[in-house]
C-alpha cells in the first residue's frame, strides 16, 4: 500500500465506515503488510506529532523518549486488541478468527490516530479525544462485519472488548510512565 492508498484507505473507513468494513472483512490478514502499510505509518505520524508538541515544553530528549515508547506501546496495542477480540469471541456467539480480529484491531483505531496529529499543537491535544470515542464507534460497526457474534450481543462484545482494554490501557500506562522519565523529575 502507497501513501496514496493509505490516505484512501483512512478517508474511506472514517467516512464511510459500514461499507469499507465490508471489503476489509474479504480481504486477506497480512499481519506484515498490514503492520508495515498501514499501522506502522499511522502509530509512527502520531507518536511524531506528539512529540513535536512536547519538545518547546519538555526537551528534546524527553520528546525522542516518549515518542519511542509511544510508537513501541502503540504497535503492540493493536496485536493486544486482536488477541482480546479473538478471545472474547466464543463467549458472544462470534467466529474465532484471529485474523479477522487482527483486521479490526489494526483498522478501528484510525479515528484516534489521525485525530492524535493535532498534539502537535499541544493546546489543541483535545480534540485527540473526539478521536478516540470515534475509534470506539468504529470498533463497534466493524465487530459484527468481522467477528460475525449474534446479533443480540454485538454490542455487549464492543463494551466487553472496551473494558478489557481500559484495563490494558491503565496497565500500559503504568509501563509507559516507568518508562518515560516524569515531569517533576524533569523540572528539577
Amino acid at each position: 500500500m502507497d501513501f496514496a492508498a493509505l490516505i484512501a484507505r483512512v478517508q474511506r473507513i472514517l467516512m464511510s465506515p459500514a461499507s469499507e468494513w465490508d471489503v476489509i472483512a474479504g480481504e486477506a490478514a497480512d499481519v506484515q503488510k498490514i503492520y508495515m502499510n498501514y499501522v506502522g505509518p499511522l502509530v509512527l505520524a502520531s507518536a511524531l506529532a506528539m512529540a513535536l508538541g512536547l519538545v518547546s515544553f519538555m526537551g528534546l530528549g524527553f520528546a525522542f523518549q516518549t515518542f519511542v515508547v509511544q510508537a513501541v506501546l502503540g504497535l503492540i496495542m493493536v496485536y493486544v486488541l486482536a488477541f482480546v477480540i479473538n478471545m472474547l469471541a466464543p463467549n458472544f456467539g462470534a467466529v474465532s478468527d484471529m485474523g479477522q480480529a487482527f483486521k479490526l484491531a489494526a483498522y478501528s483505531p484510525t479515528a484516534s490516530w489521525v485525530a492524535a496529529l493535532v498534539t502537535i499543537v499541544p493546546a489543541l491535544s483535545i480534540l485527540a479525544i473526539i478521536g478516540a470515542l470515534y475509534s470506539l464507534y468504529l470498533l463497534y460497526v466493524g465487530l459484527p462485519k468481522l467477528m460475525k457474534p449474534a446479533q443480540d450481543k454485538a454490542m455487549v462484545y464492543t463494551l466487553a472488548v472496551i473494558g478489557v482494554m481500559i484495563l490494558i490501557g491503565v496497565i500500559l500506562g503504568v509501563v509507559q510512565s516507568a518508562l518515560t522519565p516524569s515531569v517533576i523529575v524533569r523540572l528539577n
